[in-house]
């Protein structure tokens, strides 16, 4: 199973979230791609994903886009797993400061506020990465993220640094077969 997590006021609308959908299904594999509405509270994040994880019946591979690459992070690390992460967050090299407020969800519009003990509650959930688990894609011209704090915090993790592009990570559909693969699909 493909777990998609995504990014911080994101959903499952999210463009890398249905491309990857649709490249399953048209594989053949629209059943084992899942990709949740993650709960904007960081810990129950975690607890929710942490319980699709439990259910699975089979070897789960986390994507994580943004800060989904961070709960990812964490995720496979307390279950053993692997994970592709887009323009993750590295949550303990970023001011986390500039995200507290109110904020709304890209694709409902839904209002919620981040606060500091949701700050708080990334920082605790940060794990060090073992390399041989995951596979970075970064673009060097990511907006939001700089992009040299993740290559930093997965040193010695595949990586795969494009130049330019933005958060969204524009060459997402040119790995999309790779994803695949790496997930043993």
């Amino acid at each position: 199973m493909i777990l998609y997590l995504h990014g911080f006021c994101s959903s499952p609308a999210a463009w890398k979230s249905q491309l990857l959908a649709e490249e399953m299904a048209r594989c053949g594999m629209a059943a084992q791609f899942v990709c949740p509405q993650l709960p904007t509270v960081p810990d129950e994040a975690v607890v929710s994903l942490s319980r699709l994880i439990e259910q699975a019946d089979g070897p789960v591979t986390l994507i994580g886009s943004s800060l989904g690459g961070h709960y990812a992070n964490h995720l496979v690390e307390k279950y053993d797993l692997k994970a592709v992460l887009i323009n993750p967050a590295a949550v303990d090299r970023l001011d986390l400061a500039r995200f507290v407020g109110d904020h709304a969800n890209f694709h409902t519009g839904e209002p919620f506020t981040f606060t500091k003990a949701h700050a708080a509650q990334l920082q605790a959930q940060v794990r060090q990465p073992t390399p041989e688990r995951y596979w970075l894609l970064a673009e060097t011209g990511d907006e939001v993220l700089d992009y040299r704090q993740a290559v930093d915090f997965y040193a010695g993790c595949r990586q795969t640094v494009l130049p330019g592009g933005e958060h969204g990570f524009t060459q997402f559909p040119c790995f999309l077969p790779q994803i695949i693969e790496f997930a043993g699909l």
